[in-house]
C-alpha cells in the first residue's frame, strides 16, 4: 500500500539523487536570554524558545534558506492578515493533547479551565549547543510535568540544523522517558510533531480571506489536499505553494523506525502541519479503536523527524530521493 506514490515518482527521485553535492554554510548559533538564534551563513534559520513564560518550547520562525518564513507569526508577531486563530500553534513544536489526562497540546495560559488540566513542558538544562560545519546541534533536557507541578515524562530533544544549497533542514531526535508508573498517549488527533505555516502556503478554506492563499498538501502516496491526506498514513507529507510570487514548500519526513511508521498526519487546509501517531479513532473515524502507547516507569518511546524546507513545487522537489538518503543514514 505504501510504496505506489513512490513508484509514480521514480523518475523524479532518480533526477535529484544524480544532482551533483551541493556545498553546505557553517552553522553559528548564538544563546540571547529566553532562546537560542540559529543563522546559516549569514542568513537567520531560525530561534529556539524556551523562557519561564513558555508552555512548551518551539522553533519561531522557520525559513527557506533564502531567509523567507514558512511559518505564520502569531502569536508571536502581529502580522496584517494573518488568523488568530489556536494560539497554542507556535512554529514547530512537538506535545501531545492528552498524557494521562493532561493537555500538553492546547496548554496556553488563557487556556487553562478549557477541557483537560494544562500541563507545560519545561527546560531543565541545554547539555550543548554546537556551531559548525555542516550543522549546529542543540540538546536539550525537557520534563512534561502536570498542572500541580509533578513531572510525567523526561524529553531528551536534539535538534540538527543545516543547509544544503537551496534547503534548509532540522532534523529532531526526541526521546520521552516515562517518570510515573504509567505514563499513557492517549488516542487523539490533538498532537504531535506539528508546524503552524505561514498564511500564504495555506490551501483555500472557508476562513480564508485577505492574503491570497497558494498552498497545497501533497503525500507520498500522492493524495493531495486536506481531503485526501488527513488522517492517511504516509512516509512524509509535503506543504507546497508561494510567498511573495517565490515557489517554495515544507516536508515532514518520518523516520522508519518511528513508532507505528508511516505514521499517520493530522494535517489541515488551514496551515495545521502534524505527524501524529496516536489518533486512531479519530484519523479513522472508529471509537472503538485505540491508537494511545502506554509505557512503564523508565521506559522510553524514540520519534525522528526531519523537515526539509525547499524551492519549488512538491512535483518538482525530490521527496522520494530525500527521504531514501536520510533514512539510509540513520536518519541523522
Amino acid at each position: 500500500m505504501f510504496q505506489n506514490g513512490r513508484m509514480r515518482r521514480t523518475i523524479l527521485a532518480a533526477v535529484a539523487m544524480a544532482a551533483p553535492a551541493l556545498a553546505s554554510e557553517a552553522v553559528t548559533l548564538q544563546r540571547s536570554g529566553d532562546r537560542i538564534e540559529v543563522t546559516i551563513g549569514t542568513t537567520p534559520f531560525t530561534a529556539f524558545y524556551f523562557g519561564g513564560s513558555t508552555t512548551k518550547p518551539y522553533l519561531h520562525p522557520l525559513r527557506a534558506a533564502d531567509g523567507t518564513a514558512v511559518t505564520r507569526g502569531f502569536p508571536m508577531e502581529d502580522i496584517e492578515g494573518e488568523q488568530r486563530d489556536h494560539p497554542h500553534h507556535r512554529g514547530a513544536w512537538f506535545s501531545h493533547g492528552n498524557v494521562n489526562g493532561v493537555d500538553f497540546w492546547a496548554n496556553e495560559v488563557e487556556q487553562r479551565g478549557r477541557g483537560l488540566p494544562k500541563g507545560t513542558i519545561s527546560l531543565e538544562a541545554v547539555r550543548s549547543s554546537g556551531s559548525g560545519t555542516p550543522s549546529g546541534v542543540i540538546e536539550a533536557t525537557l520534563t512534561w510535568k502536570g498542572p500541580e507541578g509533578e513531572p510525567l515524562v523526561k524529553e531528551q530533544r536534539r535538534m540538527d540544523f543545516s543547509r544544503k544549497g537551496d534547503r534548509n533542514t532540522v532534523d529532531f531526535d526526541i526521546v520521552l522517558t516515562a517518570l510515573q508508573e504509567s505514563v499513557k498517549f492517549a488516542d487523539t488527533k490533538e498532537g504531535t510533531f506539528a508546524i503552524r505555516l505561514a498564511t500564504e502556503l495555506e490551501e483555500q478554506h472557508l476562513r480564508a480571506k485577505g492574503i491570497p492563499r497558494t498552498g497545497r498538501i501533497w503525500n507520498a502516496e500522492g493524495l493531495q489536499t486536506e481531503a485526501g491526506a488527513w488522517g492517511k498514513r504516509a512516509t512524509w507529507v509535503d506543504y507546497s505553494g508561494s510567498i511573495s510570487g517565490k515557489p517554495l514548500g515544507v516536508a515532514i519526513l518520518d523516520h522508519p523506525a518511528n513508532p507505528k511508521h508511516p505514521t499517520y498526519w493530522h494535517v489541515r487546509g488551514y496551515g495545521l502541519f502534524a505527524a501524529n501517531a496516536f489518533g486512531e479513532h479519530d484519523f479513522h473515524a472508529d471509537p472503538k479503536r485505540d491508537g494511545s502507547m502506554t509505557i512503564s516507569r523508565g521506559e522510553s518511546l524514540r520519534f525522528r523527524y526531519r523537515v526539509l524546507i525547499h524551492p519549488g513545487r512538491t512535483a518538482d522537489a525530490g521527496i522520494d530521493a530525500e527521504f531514501d538518503a536520510w533514512a539510509g543514514s540513520g536518519g541523522n
